[in-house]
């Protein structure tokens, strides 16, 4: 994937269409999720604790949305406390993942390493760091095939509950997902189903850590000191097939979270999905 310099603090906000949507509440839900509880968490807890120090938490907030034109944009927040998931109209559509799927081939890795007794070794530890923070390609290749190719997409769908979300062609990049399902395997990985308990901080930890250009998204809105305490993984590629670029984000807070997907023509270039990503965090997110 191509490398890109650090965006933060220089996109310009987009013109915006007020769709006003009160997140906190989560009033709309959606059919499917509304009315049901969320999963149960486990005993303990991951949600940032190694911040706890801070006064401050990041919300999520009513605000102006982005509609960009001239290409699909979707997106979805979800109330990690009450499980409702809301968004743009289109939130159930799908599109791919590229590099965003490696936070889950990551921890299917970890998971089925713990619940087969298997200790993880420092070389496989520091390629599962490199595909999280660096977006490593031939590591998540390794990975990919370590955990079984398209079979580990299937345990996804099975584990963390997606309904728009396949496999497509056996290759991890083209993974199929919704701007909804999005949010789920962001709740799927906080809440420890993804990882299992043992290894759900340190995949945290290593998403908060990530560099370089894959280093953008909600995010990018907050202060470095607030950014810091989200959890990220993303995707994107100008795919030769259609000549479109490819976006893809993950955002996990203590409380929410937020994923989004674009394809728009490629003369926009990088930075015109890296903005719309950067945007959402503008409209949704709130220091309080």
């Amino acid at each position: 994937m191509p490398r890109r310099d650090r965006v933060r603090q220089r996109h310009p906000a987009a013109a915006a269409v007020g769709l006003l949507i009160v997140l906190s509440a989560f009033t709309g839900g959606l059919p499917g999720d509304a009315g049901k509880p969320p999963p149960r968490e486990p005993g303990w807890t991951v949600a940032d604790q190694d911040h706890d120090h801070q006064q401050r938490s990041v919300l999520l907030r009513a605000g102006p949305v982005p509609t960009p034109t001239d290409g699909f944009f979707s997106w979805a927040a979800l109330n990690r406390r009450t499980g409702l998931i809301t968004g743009s109209p289109n939130f159930t559509a799908q599109s791919d993942t590229m590099s965003l799927i490696k936070v889950w081939l990551a921890a299917d890795d970890l998971r089925r390493a713990d619940e087969q007794g298997n200790m993880l070794r420092t070389p496989q530890l520091a390629q599962l760091s490199s595909i999280i923070r660096d977006s490593d390609n031939p590591g998540a290749d390794a990975t990919y095939d370590r955990v079984g190719g398209r079979e580990s997409i299937e345990r996804m769908v099975r584990l963390c509950g997606l309904t728009d979300s396949a496999p497509e062609r056996d290759r991890w990049s083209n993974t199929v997902v919704s701007a909804r399902d999005v949010t789920r395997l962001g709740r799927c990985i906080a809440d420890g189903r993804a990882a299992g308990p043992q290894w759900t901080p340190w995949l945290l930890s290593e998403m908060r850590a990530v560099r370089g250009a894959g280093d953008f998204g909600p995010r990018d809105a907050l202060t470095a000191e607030y950014a810091a305490t989200i959890a990220i993984k993303n995707g994107w590629l100008l795919r030769d097939e259609d000549g479109l670029w490819h976006i893809s984000c993950l955002a996990i807070g203590e409380t929410w979270v937020i994923g989004a997907l674009a394809r728009y023509p490629g003369r926009q270039g990088l930075d015109h999905g890296i903005a719309y990503c950067r945007q959402l965090g503008t409209a949704l997110l709130l220091v309080a």
